[in-house]
């Protein structure tokens, strides 16, 4: 086909998909983002002149191209914001729990679930939102004389804030058993087999030095399963990689019941592992590619 008539085809695919996206936005109850309905408007007035002259130039058409891939992010980052919503700075909440605090028992109980959730859940978030304050208020007055400290208040509260609302979740009273699926492939292709997996993340989560977690995570780099161990929250972690699975072991996580037996709490921890939301995650993350070095 020649160039001509493979860019009038292009010119009839974009004009559909620039009015069906103009009347989507105008069927929203949202507030509508009126610079891009004027910008497809624009776009769609110079694609129907192209089409009535049944001509454009290459140059043209690849600008056409750039400015729809702008267009179509500029709808997605908006549909994302309307769908999950941004935190704005210092406002950060706890997420709810996806079960009652009973509902991991015997494996955790119920009064080290509302401790660990409510106190030091609650003392992350409170300690990221004041870090995310202090350091606006640094910005606002151009003052960095403590950036360090808000920064590295940052860095712990925010790691220990996100990677406890992937704990929540990849626990489930209905856990227990074995992976399935893409996920048990990719295990089984990067550790040899599960039970491999398996006896390495739990000698990971016995042997991390003082306190921290043990962390199953996809890198997209390397485009395989890796395990990880983090002393607190943010140290001996690697940036550029996806957490799927956590598993909290500092002391207040299990000393209520397990006392100094960090062992036995992790042997027992793997009864309540919510594999499908590992899943979930996991096939979310494989969408994510870059290129390998």
């Amino acid at each position: 086909m020649a160039f001509e008539q493979k860019a009038i085809q292009y010119l009839r695919e974009v004009e559909t998909w620039l009015r069906d996206v103009e009347l989507f936005l105008y069927s929203r109850n949202e507030d509508i983002d009126q610079d891009v309905i004027e910008k497809i408007k624009l776009v769609r007035k110079d694609v129907q002149h192209c089409l009535a002259e049944e001509s454009i130039t290459e140059p043209t058409l690849i600008e056409l191209q750039r400015t729809v891939r702008d267009i179509d992010h500029r709808i997605d980052d908006n549909r994302q914001v309307r769908v999950y919503g941004a935190v704005p700075i210092g406002k950060h909440q706890l997420p709810p729990l996806p079960y009652k605090y009973n509902a991991l028992e015997p494996y955790i109980r119920e009064d080290i679930m509302r401790l660990h959730y409510t106190k030091h859940h609650q003392s992350y978030v409170d300690g990221l939102n004041k870090a995310e304050m202090k350091m606006q208020e640094a910005r606002q007055h151009n003052d960095y004389e403590l950036i360090k400290h808000w920064e590295r208040e940052a860095a712990f509260n925010g790691a220990g804030h996100y990677l406890h609302c992937i704990f929540w979740e990849v626990m489930n009273p209905n856990g227990g058993g074995n992976p399935k699926g893409d996920l048990l492939a990719q295990i089984e292709h990067d550790f040899g087999s599960y039970e491999l997996f398996q006896a390495h993340f739990t000698e990971a989560a016995k042997k991390v030095e003082g306190v921290g977690w043990a962390i199953l995570v996809w890198s997209p780099r390397s485009w395989k399963l890796e395990i990880l161990q983090a002393e607190r929250h943010q140290l001996l972690t690697q940036w550029d990689v996806i957490p799927l699975l956590v598993l909290d072991v500092w002391e207040h996580a299990y000393y209520l019941q397990y006392k100094n037996d960090r062992g036995k709490y992790v042997d027992q921890w793997w009864n309540i592992v919510y594999w499908p939301n590992v899943e979930k995650r996991f096939m979310t993350a494989k969408r994510v590619k870059w290129q390998p070095y």
